[in-house]
């Protein structure tokens, strides 16, 4: 029996994942020859470090499996960046050291990567269930596969096929210019340079949750949509200026971002509907970049929380259109597979994944 242990480490969770390596049952994909022995959720603030949760981990597993167990490698994606396998959780005092981590929980191989990067390894072992088609393209084996993820932020990687495995690349796309493709963006960026006193605007300012709220504030204060019924548009303004009023003071205590797309999926506020199709419009054009960039013919897959969500939304015409709007390279666009992960845990199943190949 070969174990692994897989974890995600955030600063409001840590899901921790034992895992059999060892099963010689014939798959089709890298997650079904793992298989998951137990697995648990902690929440990371209760903490001191990530040291105490794994030992409760593995305690708690060995009464449910009968035995010790003892993982021969873990990997942990982590909510920040890692340099030299060291990292610093952005939203908790953790400072996490992969050796430091080897030597306390005796195990000999600790890998630290990027909560993102997981994902990139993750995409590689997801059953066909876990994915929603857009376009079917012309796949290309042993081509790149792209992937992108709006959630708090925009994350983006691509992975490269080796005759023995893949390689992740992680990189820091989301913080390229935001690039306005129509008057009203060009409005938009105009309004966010202004707000913000800042002298470049990022495209995940645009194409992630706080963007939905950003595009939500330009429109109403520009006075840019129609207004919906009163009753239902005081509800999502209030919502939104609640946020408005506790960020800073602690504890934020309501989600601007999905009550508005949320309002727009049920067709219950004009201002949320305009809001949401500029930030499909806006997604779609930014997956078209990373798409121009890598040619990922072996398929560009769409992470993140937001994208699940949103689904009927991303199913219209304006997040394709805006993809492939790319002039003479439209042809080449349309070759590309489409997918958006379904799977809200395939940063998890990247870690495991991590930890089986590397």
């Amino acid at each position: 029996m070969t174990l692994l242990l897989a974890g995600d480490i955030g600063g409001t969770k840590t899901i921790l994942r034992l895992v059999d390596a060892t099963t010689t049952v014939e798959s089709t994909t890298i997650q079904e020859r793992l298989k998951t022995l137990y697995e648990f959720r902690y929440l990371s603030g209760d903490y001191p470090d990530l040291v105490p949760i794994v030992k409760l981990f593995l305690q708690a597993a060995s009464e449910q499996l009968g035995y010790i167990p003892q993982p021969e490698r873990a990997c942990f994606a982590i909510a920040g960046p890692v340099v030299n396998q060291t990292a610093k959780l952005t939203n908790l005092p953790w400072g996490l050291d992969a050796q430091h981590l080897s030597k306390e929980l005796t195990i000999s191989h600790v890998t630290l990567i990027n909560d993102f990067e997981a994902v990139g390894y993750g995409v590689t072992g997801l059953p066909k269930s876990d994915v929603l088609t857009l376009q079917k393209g012309q796949p290309q084996a042993g081509s790149p596969i792209g992937v992108i993820g709006a959630g708090t932020g925009l994350g983006q990687c691509f992975v490269i096929p080796l005759t023995n495995g893949i390689k992740v690349y992680p990189c820091e796309g989301g913080h390229t210019d935001f690039a306005p493709r129509s008057e009203l963006e060009f409005q938009l960026m105009k309004y966010l340079l202004a707000k913000h006193n800042i002298d470049r605007v990022s495209v995940e300012r645009v194409v992630s949750g706080p963007g939905i709220v950003a595009i939500y504030q330009f429109l109403r204060d520009r006075n840019l949509a129609k207004d919906s019924p009163l009753r239902v548009s005081t509800e999502i303004a209030e919502i939104v200026k609640e946020w408005e009023h506790q960020i800073g003071l602690g504890d934020v205590t309501v989600d601007p971002a999905a009550a508005i797309s949320q309002a727009a999926l049920e067709k219950r506020d004009s201002l949320s509907e305009k809001t949401m199709q500029m930030f499909v419009e806006a997604y779609g054009a930014e997956v078209g970049n990373l798409a121009l960039k890598l040619l990922p013919y072996n398929g560009l897959y769409i992470a993140g929380g937001i994208a699940p969500k949103i689904l009927p939304l991303l199913e219209t015409p304006d997040f394709i259109d805006a993809f492939s709007n790319k002039g003479r390279m439209k042809p080449i666009l349309s070759k590309i597979p489409i997918h958006i992960v379904l799977n809200s845990q395939v940063g998890l199943i990247g870690a495991a994944v991590c930890a089986a190949i590397l």
